[in-house]
């Protein structure tokens, strides 16, 4: 009797201590495969009053070659990542995709707005009930880049393409699935075929299926990505804060604080890593000389909650934000889509709200694993509030989903860490680069 008392008391406490457990182990494992690099910043003597300084520091600039780290991301980002504006080394193709880049997302805010709205009228599945957040809205972030691209609505048959490519990398990225490469190849093959419909400027040193996997990584895969992710962590706050959701209905400036504020707490990049092309030298002589090679990983989580009062607490209304950088720095390789993230981001979550009421119990975290469990409920019904029973449900179906997902992501995770490891996609790439640029003979 006490054994079996036992054996069920361990069975029933599992959603309380197995995920951290196993996220624990997860990182001892990529450790041990992938190789202990980087100098974290903040941490230790670099502490978070450093980290705009090294951030910004024009040797801080290198990001692919050199690094471990960046086989991996090679690897859940291919097709295509030596072309990806993120993970090109500084230098004239650096600086000309970044340009393209830049032109193809500059837009007044007015038109910014109008994508959004007309996104989520074309887009949005329309469904209600328990949904998964970032399903719900990938579709719109699929028919919003598109249009940015191609200046027209996204075919249905298109967006589902893109939506299976996009999910497929977020998939992986979070260890919840293997990489599917026929879904991305797929989608690549298509852009290369309408590539003359494209009306913008494309990089001019590539070729035409450079260009694809061009707009293939850069706007179809991490703009899709991002986006969603972005998306599902505010209506998950929102759908946590029931009273700052039904204001934020019809204010528009608490909705915007809202944002700010999510994405302070739950950063789309937990870490950013740079590798160094020079020494740097700080100011205080009690700090070691940060050699050229060194591997710089930039810790948004820690930084963006030093500062604040109960940084871990959602408040909306803030006054200062003394540290927050959601979309990098303009003295260092700055995200592209700073101006237009944030307006569209708004203008998709303010078309949602007006149309659904959103309660959610399940488990928020940066990562977002879960997709963002939520109910999801039309206005016109004139929603009531959610049932304690139902929202104490889905907070034990999430529970539970989330022991068999964290060991799904210790096995599939370790799969890909030592996979990325055995391809070296990125140091190969890098090796071979060097190789034809040596004289022959």
């Amino acid at each position: 009797m006490i054994v079996a008392i036992s054996v069920l008391v361990v069975f029933l406490s599992l959603p309380y201590w197995l995920p951290r457990a196993v996220v624990a182990l997860r990182v001892w494992i990529f450790a041990r495969v992938n190789g202990a690099e980087g100098i974290t910043v903040p941490g230790g003597r670099l502490g978070p009053s450093r980290f705009m300084e090294l951030y910004s520091h024009p040797a801080a600039n290198g990001r692919s070659k050199g690094a471990a780290l960046s086989d991996l991301f090679w690897y859940w980002l291919s097709p295509g990542p030596e072309l990806h504006q993120e993970h090109l080394e500084p230098g004239p193709r650096y600086e000309e995709v970044a340009r393209c880049t830049r032109r193809i997302l500059r837009m007044p805010s007015r038109r910014a707005d109008d994508l959004a709205v007309r996104s989520v009228e074309a887009a949005l599945p329309g469904q209600s009930g328990l949904v998964r957040l970032r399903d719900l809205v990938m579709p719109v972030w699929a028919d919003l880049y598109y249009r940015v691209i191609f200046g027209r609505e996204c075919p249905e048959q298109v967006r589902r393409m893109i939506v299976a490519n996009a999910d497929d990398v977020v998939t992986a990225l979070k260890c919840s699935g293997l990489r599917h490469m026929r879904r991305r190849l797929r989608l690549t093959d298509h852009l290369e075929s309408v590539l003359d419909e494209v009306p913008h400027e494309l990089p001019g040193p590539f070729s035409r299926r450079e260009r694809a996997l061009y707009l293939h990584g850069t706007f179809f895969t991490t703009a899709v990505v991002q986006s969603s992710e972005a998306t599902a962590h505010v209506l998950m706050m929102l759908a946590r804060h029931q009273e700052i959701q039904e204001q934020a209905v019809t204010d528009e400036k608490l909705l915007a604080h809202v944002i700010e504020e999510t994405f302070r707490i739950f950063p789309l990049f937990g870490i950013a890593h740079r590798v160094t092309s020079a020494d740097i030298t700080l100011d205080d002589p009690t700090i070691p000389v940060i050699p050229a090679g060194s591997v710089l990983c930039f810790d948004y989580l820690r930084y963006q909650r030093s500062g604040y009062h109960d940084p871990d607490t959602f408040d909306p209304w803030r006054e200062e934000r003394p540290t927050y950088i959601p979309f990098g720095v303009a003295a260092n390789r700055p995200c592209p889509a700073w101006h237009l993230a944030p307006l569209t981001v708004q203008g998709v979550v303010r078309e949602l709200l007006g149309r659904y009421a959103f309660a959610t119990s399940a488990g928020h975290t940066r990562s977002l694993p879960n997709r963002g469990p939520c109910l999801v409920t039309p206005r016109a019904a004139s929603p009531s509030r959610p049932r304690p029973a139902l929202m104490a449900a889905m907070r034990v179906r999430d529970r539970w989903e989330d022991v068999g997902r964290s060991v799904v992501q210790l096995f599939l995770g370790t799969f890909m860490v030592w996979h990325a490891r055995r391809l070296r996609l990125c140091a190969r790439y890098f090796a071979a680069e060097e190789s034809r640029a040596q004289p022959a003979g």
